[in-house]
């Protein structure tokens, strides 16, 4: 079992959370997108080895945030409220 860190509500256990995804751009619907760049951005993530953010949604509370994790340890390194500004 796992323990992860809800900004809004402290630390929870991992089962009370779901993974929504990394933070990246999504396409503009009001611009024409190809099939290849709606395809990539539904598809293709970065899967970096090491730290990564990611967006998580807490079931209990119903917030969105984003935690860094270490994909290779599996290690939290921290958490914050969602911001739907993508870096």
């Amino acid at each position: 079992m796992q323990i992860f860190p809800c900004p809004f509500c402290g630390p929870r256990d991992e089962t009370e959370f779901l993974y929504v995804g990394e933070p990246k751009a999504r396409p503009e619907p009001a611009e024409a997108v190809s099939d290849e760049a709606w395809a990539e951005y539904l598809h293709f993530n970065a899967n970096p080895k090491g730290a990564s953010r990611e967006i998580w949604l807490h079931t209990t509370c119903l917030e969105s945030f984003t935690m860094t994790r270490d994909t290779a340890t599996n290690a939290v390194l921290g958490s914050e409220p969602f911001s739907r500004v993508v870096a």
